[in-house]
């Protein structure tokens, strides 16, 4: 009788659960607990209803209770490893989806939830492996498609991410997820009208969707529609009046639009909502272009890593087919005339992708490039012309050398420092007497030693570089 009791409120119970009626069903877990305290699935599923309600640590010790009763079933490990996911007990996880998988080798949800703690650690390639098994399993599996998606994204590979997206998006169409992380990286393909179009699906699905707004925005102010993007930014502010990143988008877009008081207290409202101190320092940057905040001796150096970490993608086609771009062999041409006849140490200050290394790899016995932006360097890494490569700060990386450079050379990368006297300080520190110092800067009839433009654009220009900071001298 107890048996035929349990299992009828059990099934009660799971189809409560299936309706998403959580707090009913746990009154009716709950009771098969009274009557059999060490009941597996009640104790399972009530650790599943945990988790779903937010409290992960209550999820982990209702699953642990459930594996002491019976350790050999594959699900509790499984959302065992979910719920020590959601604490952020990364390596714990991995462990529960190991001993779920070696009690189900072909448990689909295991593979992709263990390949989403890989990714969390940013150990991107096992966690495409992961998915893959997952999609081994269950070739139908939207989720997995979508998290492999966005694994994809983290590698900037938004072509093959693109495909996972398209894939998944057949057996679910109007899944809000896979559509904006469809539209995103449309968007960092730069085709704007068709990541446009994607966000406005998200936004027929769900109005309320304020990243959707703020993306939109930003594409549709890279195609220079600027009155709809301010439209857009607004909607996403009416969401959330609190999001930094709107406030700021908001700004620039009045900035380019020439309306420059309503884009400082767009900045300042974006800096009063801003709880990161990078993103503040990057704020303030934009205020102190605008003349509402003190100029800084240099851009700061995540604004440069992040703007030229979106830039790597097409840097090198903008800068040589668009802007035809001659300052690498302008300084090359110029150096050579001056560096010793044999092969020397060379270094090149903010690397980029490596646009100056063709005209020094010739004469350099060893050739070490140096940038902020981990994505332009993987792009100078591909040319295979450098000996090492360094992500870091100059003026932090300089200091610390203990070999002596026969050439340093610096293509439009003091203009993202002011005061240059503590770079060039550190440089001849690591220079000897007859090494050649080669760099480019812009020329301004202003009368300071140096200034921050008002530009701040989305590119490098030859002329106007993103918030440039000029020098009064010139090679």
């Amino acid at each position: 009788m107890s048996a035929t009791k349990i299992s009828n409120i059990l099934q009660q119970a799971i189809a409560l659960h299936q309706q998403g009626r959580l707090d009913a069903a746990e009154t009716l877990y709950q009771q098969v607990l009274k009557i059999e305290p060490e009941h597996f699935d009640a104790l399972q599923l009530l650790g599943v209803i945990a988790r779903q309600s937010g409290d992960a640590e209550l999820a982990v010790t209702r699953l642990r209770q459930a594996i002491i009763v019976d350790a050999q079933q594959a699900i509790a490990h499984g959302n065992l490893g979910a719920a020590l996911q959601d604490l952020g007990l990364a390596e714990e996880a991995l462990a529960s989806y190991d001993r779920a998988l070696q009690l189900k080798p072909d448990y689909a949800m295991a593979w992709n939830n263990r390949g989403n703690t890989l990714r969390s650690l940013g150990k991107l390639a096992a966690a495409l492996h992961n998915y893959d098994k997952a999609l081994e399993f269950n070739p139908r599996y939207a989720e997995a498609l979508l998290n492999r998606g966005i694994a994809l994204q983290d590698m900037d590979e938004h072509e093959q991410a693109s495909q996972d997206f398209d894939e998944a998006l057949q057996l679910k169409p109007k899944d809000i997820a896979l559509l904006f992380a469809r539209s995103f990286s449309l968007q960092c393909l730069r085709l704007e009208e068709d990541a446009i179009a994607g966000y406005e699906d998200v936004l027929r699905l769900q109005p309320g969707h304020m990243q959707a707004w703020c993306n939109r925005g930003i594409c549709l102010q890279k195609l220079q529609h600027l009155t709809a993007a301010l439209d857009s930014f607004e909607e996403a502010i009416k969401i959330k009046p609190a999001y930094t990143k709107a406030h700021l988008q908001y700004g620039n877009t009045l900035r380019q639009m020439g309306q420059d008081n309503a884009a400082i207290k767009a900045y300042q409202t974006a800096a009063a909502h801003c709880s990161d101190e990078t993103e503040l320092t990057q704020i303030n940057y934009a205020l102190a272009a605008l003349g509402a905040f003190d100029t800084p001796v240099m851009s700061p150096p995540a604004y440069v890593a992040d703007l030229f970490d979106q830039y790597a993608t097409h840097f090198d086609q903008h800068l040589l087919e668009v802007l035809h771009y001659q300052v690498p062999a302008l300084l090359g041409k110029a150096v050579n005339r001056h560096v010793k006849a044999e092969p020397g140490n060379y270094l090149d200050l903010g690397c980029g992708t490596g646009l100056c290394a063709p005209y020094l790899r010739a004469q350099a016995s060893k050739l070490t490039g140096i940038d902020l932006s981990e994505k332009m360097l993987t792009k100078a890494k591909n040319t295979g012309l450098y000996d090492e490569l360094h992500c870091a700060e100059i003026s932090d990386w300089l200091p610390l050398q203990d070999q002596d450079f026969d050439l340093i050379i610096a293509a439009d990368v003091f203009v993202y420092i002011g005061d240059l006297d503590p770079v060039f300080a550190a440089a001849s520190r690591v220079m000897p007497a007859d090494a050649v110092l080669g760099f480019s800067v812009e020329m301004t009839d202003d009368s300071a030693d140096y200034l921050l433009l008002a530009t701040l654009c989305t590119q490098p220009c030859l002329s106007t570089a993103p918030g440039a900071i000029t020098r009064l001298c010139h090679c």
